[in-house]
Parts: structure tokens; sequence; C-alpha cells
């Protein structure tokens, strides 16, 4: 299975822990990372992860986050095609950030984009139909898959 974090799930472990779902969406990112660290699942990204890790204003916390990318050669770049399909993904309501993500998702074949930002989630929602990617909040989508699991 390919999986594709946007930055917001992977800002996540570095946010404040007050809040449980800030908790439990920490948990989920982190199990599904260690879960492709050993190769059970296939974590990949894009060239757009890199652009939006580089502009976090705290330089640390970017080093962390930039930490929890894939290798290189599982990152793709943000050539005409993907672009030419982000800026089709724009015109249903997204940003271009998440345009992007969604263009490189389906450019590596991606099963799952996950996310923790509920406004790119509501227009992921409302445009189920029309993406060839589905988008998800991380621990949705990792009980989703524990559920699989226990039938």
């Amino acid at each position: 299975m390919r999986i594709y974090f946007d930055v917001s799930c992977l800002n996540r472990p570095f946010d404040d822990q007050a809040q449980d779902r800030v908790r439990l969406e920490t948990l989920a990112v982190t199990s599904i990372l260690e879960e492709c660290a050993r190769s059970r699942w296939e974590h990949v990204s894009s060239v757009m992860a890199i652009i939006e890790i580089d502009a976090i204003p705290d330089v640390e916390r970017q080093r962390k986050v930039r930490q929890l990318l894939p290798p290189r050669n599982d990152i793709i770049d943000l050539e005409n095609p993907i672009l030419g399909t982000a800026k089709m993904v724009e015109l249903m309501g997204f940003s271009k950030a998440d345009a992007a993500h969604i263009a490189a998702a389906e450019a590596h074949n991606a099963d799952v984009l996950l996310t923790t930002d509920d406004r790119f989630l509501r227009a992921a929602q409302r445009s189920r139909r029309r993406l060839a990617v589905k988008v998800a909040n991380p621990a949705k989508w990792l009980e989703e898959q524990r559920d699989v699991q226990d039938t």
C-alpha cells in the first residue's frame, strides 16, 4: 500500500499535544510511519512537501519534519503532467498546494493521501468521485485498516 502524507501530517508529532485530537492523530501518524519503515506500507511524497517544509519558520521544527520524508527516490518532482493535473484539481476548489499534493499522490499511484487539515478533508469529501486517490484523516484511516484486519 502506498501512502502519501501532506505536511500537516508530518507536522503533527511536533504540534502541542494538549488536545486529544492532536495526540490521537500523532499516534496514528507515527504508527503509520513505523509501518512504512518496516516496509509493510510504502511512504511516498513530492517536491510540494519539501517546498512547504522549507517554509516552516522554526528551523529546528523544519529539520525534524524534513527527517520524516521518505527517501529521495520516493519523492516525485512536480513536472508538467502533474502540474496540469494540479490545475484541474484546483478548479474543484482546492488550494494550489493541496491540488499539487493530490496530483502528486495520483501520479505516485498512492492508495491514500493522509491529511489532518479539515478544510482539505471537506473539499476532498465533496470531490471524492472525481479524485483518483482517497483523502483521509490518519487516525480514521488507521482505524479502518485495523477494522479490515480484524475481519
